[in-house]
């Protein structure tokens, strides 16, 4: 292992401008992921990572000395910092210093929506997306398509929200959603507060497109129009709408339901 303990250091730079800056993270393809759980779900599915990164204090966790070993053993580069230095890089409190620095995936876009898959529409809340993505995994979905305007699916709040599941997705970013909705061959279902058919109304035993849209403006007009159905979620309090990672969890696990119950 080496051990970087000036902030001068290029390499060190180089990941705080990646913690630091979205942008950066997306020209360079690359972003940071913070903590045991995302570097242990990362190497059970993914693999190794390009760099692992941890604080002088956390090579005493049993956890961080298994990962490192993992990491060594297959000359993946492990740099050590002062917990000083590390704690710059990283965005959470009181964790377990540890991060990957891994490539973001680069996946090419099928041509037409074929499987159950979501589809977010300006959706710009980190924890929102990510708790979309978590709950689309264990819904055993597997694509997710991103318009313009949403936020960074690789940021590391949305993976930390996410808790792994981005690994056991497809997930495409900048999509034309009007176009792919003229390319779906299975219904495309839009939430909206003001639908008349409810949720529990539609046949979700086949695939489906589910298209969700910004906390405050909803889904596009536009996009609203092409979907298939247009659907409300039934609920009992005097409140206008759910938050729309609550929305996504009621959709993608009504449709487990269904298609449970019919086998």
């Amino acid at each position: 292992m080496k051990t970087i303990s000036s902030r001068d250091n290029p390499l060190y730079k180089e990941l705080k401008h990646l913690a630091g800056s979205s942008q950066a993270r997306r020209k360079a393809g690359r972003t940071l992921l913070d903590g045991v759980h995302l570097c242990v779900a990362y190497l059970e599915k993914m693999g190794l990572p390009p760099l692992c990164i941890v604080g002088e204090t956390a090579l005493l966790n049993e956890e961080v000395s298994a990962i490192i070993q993992q990491c060594s053993d297959s000359h993946t580069q492990c740099i050590v910092l002062p917990d000083a230095l590390f704690h710059a890089l990283s965005q959470v409190e009181h964790g377990v210093d540890i991060l990957f620095v891994i490539d973001t995936p680069e996946i090419q876009q099928p041509s037409r929506l074929t499987q159950s898959a979501v589809l977010l529409d300006r959706v710009q809340d980190p924890g929102n997306f990510g708790s979309i993505v978590r709950s689309a995994a264990a819904a055993g979905i597997k694509q997710v398509y991103c318009s313009a305007g949403t936020t960074f699916a690789w940021s590391p709040k949305v993976l930390r929200a996410g808790m792994g599941a981005h690994f056991l997705l497809e997930i495409f970013e900048g999509v034309d959603l009007s176009d792919l909705l003229g390319r779906a061959d299975i219904p495309v279902i839009a939430t909206s507060s003001h639908a008349d058919k409810q949720l529990y109304e539609v046949d979700l035993r086949q695939p489906v497109a589910w298209l969700f849209g910004h906390e405050g403006q909803g889904v596009a007009d536009d996009l609203l129009a092409r979907a298939s159905y247009r659907v409300s979620i039934p609920h009992l309090g005097d409140i206008e709408s759910l938050n729309v990672a609550a929305s996504s969890a009621v959709c993608f696990f009504e449709q487990v339901r269904q298609q449970t119950s019919a086998k």
